[in-house]
């Protein structure tokens, strides 16, 4: 139990709260779109299972893929692995399990949804090792974690269409965004080991820009699902919350001053998922009621 605790403070297990939201906002977004019909408890527990199994897999899979990378760098020297706190065998052992839950959760999914996991494990996998060869690694992220929505989406309705898309591109460049920002504090870093990201390569003024533009896209992806999955106020009044909190993200960092970057990247963007979810699922149940 021990190891296990050291594990999921590794992992930041509580970071789930990030994407677990937006999967849910995709479950009944796509049921009652899609099925005219809210998803069943079964179907919802079985996604955040798959939810907690994807997550903890990916997270641990970085950290023991970066376990060279973490122990030579100061903010990061002091995490499980690197620290001794945990083995890298324990942490595969971890993975494995991780592994195991999606791999269940989704064999009581949608069929599709298995056919799509070969995908899902690769982006999984994949996505540690960009930053090796690649400033594009915070898109590759976005597209990762970007599957929450999307495998929701499949998960209860078994088919992909143009809303689906949308929503899908818009969380991942959301998470796109917000992980430019927090890769600005480790640019002086990877320069120096000869890591890639968009901090690294553009510098923090052009990054910062670069994450404002992702974020554009997102509110522009959002506010096209009024329309395309005919929403009403309840989700308008949620994504004008969620636009005001990105603007109020973004004034948190600035290229002179990076020391609010924890609050803009964990508190800011874990207030913007569940606040976003809650208001488009309020206006989904209140129509199919």
């Amino acid at each position: 139990m021990r190891k296990l605790k050291i594990f999921l403070e590794m992992i930041k297990f509580e970071h789930t709260l990030f994407a677990l939201p937006f999967a849910y906002m995709g479950a009944v977004l796509a049921s009652v779109y899609v099925l005219d019909r809210l998803p069943s408890w079964g179907e919802l527990g079985w996604i955040t299972l798959a939810m907690v199994g994807a997550r903890t897999a990916a997270m641990g899979l970085n950290r023991v893929i970066d376990r060279t990378i973490d122990a030579k760098n100061p903010r990061t020297a002091n995490r499980a692995i690197p620290a001794g706190l945990i083995s890298s065998l324990e942490a595969w052992l971890f993975i494995a399990i991780s592994f195991g839950l999606l791999f269940l959760a989704t064999s009581n999914l949608d069929p599709l949804s298995m056919k799509l996991l070969p995908v899902v494990v690769i982006l999984l996998v994949g996505y540690s090792y960009t930053k090796r060869f690649t400033w594009a690694c915070h898109i590759i992220l976005g597209l990762t974690i970007g599957l929450a929505p999307l495998g929701a989406w499949v998960a209860v309705t078994g088919q992909i269409d143009l809303t689906a898309i949308i929503f899908y591109l818009s969380v991942a460049l959301w998470t796109a965004g917000f992980d430019i920002l927090y890769a600005c504090q480790d640019m002086e870093y990877d320069r120096k080991e000869g890591l890639y990201s968009i901090p690294s390569r553009f510098g923090i003024s052009q990054a910062l820009w670069i994450a404002r533009a992702f974020h554009m896209a997102t509110a522009g992806g959002l506010f096209s699902l009024i329309w395309l999955a005919n929403l009403s106020w309840y989700y308008i009044a949620g994504i004008v919350i969620a636009y005001i909190i990105l603007i109020y993200e973004h004034r948190l960092v600035s290229p002179i001053d990076l020391t609010r970057l924890n609050t803009a990247f964990f508190t800011m963007n874990g207030v913007l998922s569940i606040v976003l979810s809650v208001f488009t699922i309020v206006d989904l149940v209140v129509r199919y009621g």
